[in-house]
């Protein structure tokens, strides 16, 4: 049965991490939307409530029947139990590689002291650096060998506010009708992997890296419809 698919990139990057997706998806049958957050955040707060709405309308406008899914990378996975809330044709959510719902807390809360501690100490005029320059640059090429890949990726990337770090995730629990599933791509997230499976969710761990919806779009895409 053909899906619909909403990709939501994560906050401190840009749409460009779904640009091989979303196309294979679509190939395949699948209506897939892509809401791009980049404008909020290049714009003054509050962060969270504007993507939510923003998602949120996407999906409203968008005439579909089938059964609708959530697929949240990274930093996005804080925004879907608002998103699924306002979103009555929801039938599920997919974080892969993505930071667990944290309701009332912001991103720094969720971070070590020492990372939060870098992203402060960094931050210049209210910005941050951009997220490829938080590693060093053999670990974006490690991630994206294809040097064309690698700087239309970089390209979409700018310094990042430091209220949205500081700002607090809406206060909304994920509705319990939501099945949510647990897609872990690299071992920096096995935490959150570990987390979503004492929440019940059904979990599945994989051996790439953080950005392989990008690096190796088809895996990926067969590992959503399965």
């Amino acid at each position: 049965m053909a899906a619909r698919f909403v990709l939501l990139h994560s906050p401190l990057v840009g749409p460009g991490c779904w640009s091989r997706l979303a196309p294979l998806l679509r190939a395949r049958g699948h209506r897939t939307l892509v809401p791009d957050f980049t404008a909020i955040m290049r714009g003054p707060p509050p962060y969270y409530e504007a993507m939510v709405a923003l998602a949120r309308d996407a999906i409203r406008s968008d005439a579909f029947d089938g059964p609708t899914l959530l697929v949240a990378h990274s930093g996005a996975g804080a925004l879907v139990p608002a998103i699924a809330k306002g979103s009555a044709d929801l039938h599920g959510a997919i974080f892969l590689d993505a930071l667990l719902p944290h309701p009332g807390q912001s991103w720094f809360d969720t971070a070590s002291r020492e990372l939060a501690a870098r992203h402060r100490g960094r931050a210049h005029n209210g910005l941050v650096p951009p997220w490829h320059l938080w590693w060093p640059p053999e670990a974006l090429a490690g991630m994206l060998p294809d040097e064309r890949l690698r700087d239309s990726f970089a390209s979409e990337l700018r310094e990042l506010p430091l209220a949205y770090f500081e700002e607090r995730a809406p206060e909304t629990v994920m509705p319990a009708h939501i099945r949510c599933t647990y897609i872990r791509l690299s071992d920096a997230y096995e935490a959150e992997a570990s987390r979503a499976e004492t929440l019940g969710w059904h979990v599945v761990r994989e051996r790439w890296h953080h950005l392989a919806a990008l690096a190796d779009a088809e895996r990926v895409a067969t590992l959503l419809t399965l």
